[in-house]
């Protein structure tokens, strides 16, 4: 259903529940595990989140929601659903390491929540996303309101979630949905360069400007003394100081 891969720095989450990698209470206790896991590993500093099918995620599961939402006792087990979606989804987002989401194919309602949920999201040019909740008379529930509007403001979320719009992967980025788009054939490739590059960062120096983004994002905290809060403890570290003797001894 889902797999992970630890090779060094580099942790890979393969999301394989075929068909459509559709997410019902087996998926979310897995994912979870998994994200657990990953807060232990803090020699990895990059997380990719794939699809081993041909859509990234269709969202929730259509038999589950229709064995559910016909009676009081299942819409309120519905509700206890979506709020561990919300958990999981905000657990990935605490996570240390850099996450990117590897959208091969469509990505939709809590298949895309899930993508926004990461740092980073690539989308193949084919691919569509979207948080089309409204045409079912729903709303995108897993975090897909605060983190679109976060995201890519105000205008553009009331813009997509309130007209159940359908994005292409050029439009995502167009938007702000997502960070960079590539032709279907070359988006592993394309990810496989992005993860590299990021693997090489120290994972201490990128949690700490995790940490700084979010606190702005955030506001309410004084970002500036979280920022030589982080400062302060990196420049402690071996590692950096290693990095920062190496860069001046060449000089």
């Amino acid at each position: 259903m889902i797999s992970l891969r630890i090779d060094e720095s580099i942790a890979t989450v393969t999301l394989c529940r075929a068909p459509v990698n559709a997410i019902n209470e087996e998926w979310i206790d897995q994912f979870d595990r998994i994200l657990a896991e990953l807060e232990t590993l803090r020699h990895v500093n990059v997380l990719r989140i794939r699809s081993g099918e041909r859509l990234f995620c269709a969202g929730a599961d259509l038999e589950l929601i229709d064995s559910l939402f016909a009676t009081v006792a299942g819409r309120a087990k519905m509700i206890a659903i979506t709020r561990r979606m919300q958990e999981i989804y905000a657990r990935l987002e605490r996570l240390p390491q850099v996450t990117v989401a590897e959208i091969n194919g469509a990505a939709m309602g809590g298949g895309f929540e899930l993508a926004l949920a990461c740092d980073l999201r690539v989308v193949a040019d084919s691919a569509k996303v979207g948080l089309p909740e409204a045409r079912l008379g729903l709303l995108p529930a897993a975090g897909g309101t605060q983190r679109m509007t976060r995201i890519c403001g105000e205008a553009v979320a009331k813009r997509l979630i309130l007209g159940a719009e359908v994005l292409s992967g050029a439009d995502a980025v167009a938007l702000g949905c997502a960070h960079w788009v590539a032709p279907a054939a070359e988006l592993p490739a394309f990810v496989d360069a992005l993860i590299a590059r990021l693997a090489a960062l120290p994972a201490k120096a990128i949690a700490e400007c995790k940490r700084c983004i979010e606190v702005a994002a955030a506001g309410g905290a004084d970002g500036y003394e979280v920022e030589l809060a982080g400062s302060a403890a990196l420049l402690a570290d071996d590692q950096t100081q290693q990095r920062v003797r190496g860069f001046l001894n060449r000089q």
